[in-house]
């Protein structure tokens, strides 16, 4: 099952809670909910270095897709394509940064 780490305030997470929450192969994580899933993320982000560069440039990373065998990607559209081939226009718009200029 791959986990989806999502925050209920971050626009990019709500279209990705519509698009897998209803679906079984998924479990979504909401890390503004409970102290112990915001953990159980701070804990995968400041470990894994697929967060590398999104530390460099202030991002949080989310919405953040861990797959089974532990692959961990934070692009939308790398996650699944077929939303960037159904629509060239398609864009998940500015990531949430901590300085307050995305989102």
């Amino acid at each position: 099952m791959t986990k989806i780490y999502v925050m209920e305030s971050c626009p990019d997470c709500t279209m990705v809670k519509q698009l897998y929450g209803n679906n079984p192969e998924y479990v979504l994580i909401d890390i503004g909910q409970q102290a112990r899933s915001l953990k159980e993320f701070l804990v995968l982000r400041e470990n894994h270095p697929a967060f590398d560069m999104v530390k460099e440039y202030g991002n949080i990373g989310i919405p953040c897709f861990v797959k089974e065998d532990g692959t961990v990607i934070i692009s939308l559209e790398k996650f699944d394509a077929s939303l960037a081939a159904a629509s060239p226009e398609y864009s998940t718009g500015a990531a949430c940064n901590l300085d307050g200029t995305g989102c």
